[in-house]
This record gives structure tokens, C-alpha cells and sequence, in this order.
């Protein structure tokens, strides 16, 4: 008898273009989320975007309040928690970067209320997936919530975020190459659970990506609106998977080790694109495509060495032989890189 089944939990409106920030509450309103929003914005997205997010929604008739966050810490989310709580409101906005959407997207499941995500930064594609991130002492943890109901991406405000912002984005994606791959080998190695169509979608993603690299500019906006396409796509496979297996790897393993090691790490998606070129050599040798995982992170000004990320080549390679104790997933890592073949990988690759 087949007994098999899947829940899979989508956004339902995903709303991605020019000077988009001012449809927000109509969105709202098409999913029928009544009551005050709790806008959860960080500094400098509050600076920029805040007030304008707001008008619009006392416009329509909300009575929107705001928490502003400063780091991403559990405490962030339990001061979230009580001031959506304090406000009496009926469901979360996060607007920003990685940091408050990831903090409204947990402090949302918690409280069992709506969450809408307006990214004003195409850094991470947690801007749609069903994961948060949030570091705590020199560990980061990956928690599982409920992926957002709606999300309202500007690209005009993504085009004039940071590049760097921009790029770790697009390294974020890159990063999928492998991280599929990872997946793949689990599945054959360790009978873990496969999704081709998950898979295909994370892969097709991240071939989209490096095959446009070259057309990723700095302030353009059409790029802004390539990239965070491709973060909707990569967000949506892992809602499909039911975890971030289409999109973490030993890439991911590896940058992770990163943050605890490093005395001042680089940008997440910086470490992860960087950390794929190793583990695409460890996947495929010197006959590999590690080759056009490098060669698309520098068309888009993307580090390419551990220099490039300020860590030396030390911490590099001790995060290489020690990132498969982060976490119970199998990946090319296997039980532990040795120092020689992690040194060897990464000194073919020019990543030390």
C-alpha cells in the first residue's frame, strides 16, 4: 500500500520589480491579513525604507507599529515575540536584509500569525525559504519556520543596496552546484531522501546564474532583478525538499565552521561561494567545473580565495577538515577531509 505523502508550504504571492515597496499593502490585503502589522526592520533598511513602508500601509487604513532589531540573536526574537505581543498585532513584516526577515520569519511561527517578507537586499535566499539563521556564541543554527506568505521585492531599493550585498547573493546561488551534488551523493551513499524536482529547480538556478554572471552589474537594476529571482527559486526548492538540502552543502558546513573560527568572518554567501569551488574540486577533480564556479564569482567582483574573504589560509583549511562535525548531514565531506587533501584542494583551486 502507498502510504507516502508531503506537505509543502509555499508563498502565495510573490511580487518582484520597480518601486514594488508601494504595493505592499495591497498584497496584505489580498491574503485577506486583517489587524496592525508589526514592521521588523533593522537600522539601516529603517533609514531607507521605513517610513515609506509605512505611509502606504496607513494609507490603506493599517495602523502599522515597528520593532527595530540591531543583531540577529535569539533575544531579537523573543524581543520581537513581546513587542508584537505589546502592540497587539495580527501579523509580522520583515523588512531588510538577512537579519530582520529571518528574525520576523521565526518570531511569526512562533506566534502562529502571518509573515510578509520585503527584502531591500538580494543578499541570502532566506528572503523566501522556510529556514532562519541566526548565530549564537560561535555557532550559527539553522531553524525551521514557516516560509512567508507573501513576498514584495523592490528591486529599485535592491539595485541601490551595497554590491557586496548583491554579490554574496549571487555566490549564495552559485554555491547550489554543489550543494545538489551533495544531496545526490547522500542519497546514493546513505539512502537520504531525494527530490528530483527540488533538485532540478536548484540546479536549473544556479546554471541560470552563472550563465548571465557577466550580465550582473553594479547599480543595474535588471540585475537586481535577475538575482532575486534566483533566490525566489532557490527558497522555493527548499519548501518543496521540506529542508535546505537544494541549497546547503559542504559549502555551507564548511562557512559555517567559518564563523566560529575566523576572528572576523566575511559575509555568509561570500564564504559559501568560496567554500563551492573547494568542494566542486573535491566532487570532480581537476576535470570538474570548479573552473566555471570560480570564473562566475569573479565576473561579479565575488572573493575567489580565502584572502579575497580576510582569512588567512590556516583557518581555511582547518575549517575544511573540521566542518563535518557542524552538523549531522553527509555531504563530499564524509567523515573528515584529511589536512593534505584539504590543503591540495584548495591550493589547485587557488583558493590558498
Amino acid at each position: 500500500m502507498f502510504e507516502k505523502s508531503t506537505w509543502i508550504k509555499l508563498p502565495r504571492s510573490v511580487v518582484v520589480g520597480h518601486g514594488v515597496l508601494d504595493r505592499a499593502p495591497e498584497v496584505v490585503a489580498d491574503l485577506y491579513l486583517d489587524g496592525r502589522p508589526l514592521v521588523v526592520t533593522s537600522p539601516t533598511p529603517e533609514d531607507i525604507a521605513g517610513d515609506r513602508l509605512r505611509e502606504g500601509f496607513r494609507a490603506a487604513g493599517y495602523d502599522p507599529a515597528t520593532e527595530v532589531v540591531a543583531e540577529a540573536r535569539f533575544a531579537a526574537v523573543e524581543a520581537v515575540i513581546d513587542a508584537a505581543e505589546t502592540a497587539g498585532a495580527d501579523f509580522l513584516v520583515g523588512l531588510g536584509g538577512g537579519k530582520p526577515i529571518d528574525i520576523a520569519k521565526m518570531a511569526a511561527d512562533e506566534l502562529g500569525v502571518g509573515f510578509v517578507s520585503v527584502p531591500t537586499a538580494a543578499s541570502h535566499d532566506g528572503i523566501v525559504s522556510g529556514r532562519g539563521s541566526v548565530p549564537e556564541g560561535d555557532t550559527r543554527h539553522s531553524v525551521a519556520a514557516d516560509p512567508p506568505l507573501a513576498v514584495v521585492a523592490d528591486t529599485e531599493l535592491i539595485a541601490a543596496a551595497p554590491w557586496r550585498l548583491t554579490t554574496a547573493g549571487c555566490a549564495d546561488i552559485i554555491s547550489n552546484y554543489t550543494a545538489v551534488k551533495d544531496w545526490q551523493l547522500a542519497h546514493r551513499l546513505k539512502s537520504v531522501e531525494y527530490s528530483e524536482y527540488a533538485g532540478a529547480l536548484s540546479q536549473m538556478t544556479a546554471e541560470m546564474l552563472v550563465g548571465r554572471a557577466d550580465s550582473i552589474k553594479r547599480e543595474l537594476e535588471e540585475s537586481a532583478w535577475v538575482v532575486t529571482k534566483a533566490l525566489v527559486s532557490s527558497g522555493v526548492a527548499m519548501s518543496i525538499a521540506g529542508s535546505s538540502r537544494p541549497a546547503s552543502g559542504a559549502e555551507h558546513l564548511i562557512s559555517h565552521q567559518l564563523d566560529r573560527l575566523a576572528p572576523d568572518p566575511a559575509l555568509h554567501g561570500h564564504q559559501v561561494g568560496v567554500a563551492s569551488i573547494v568542494t566542486e574540486y573535491l566532487h570532480s577533480g581537476d576535470d570538474g567545473e570548479w573552473t566555471d564556479v570560480r570564473d562566475a564569482l569573479a565576473s561579479i567582483d565575488a572573493p575567489t580565495t580565502a584572502e579575497g574573504l580576510g582569512i588567512d589560509r590556516e583557518t581555511f583549511v582547518s575549517a575544511m577538515t573540521t566542518a563535518h562535525e557542524i552538523r549531522d548531514r553527509y555531504t563530499i565531506l564524509g567523515d573528515g577531509v584529511s589536512e593534505r587533501a584539504a590543503i591540495e584542494a584548495a591550493t589547485v583551486t587557488g583558493v590558498i
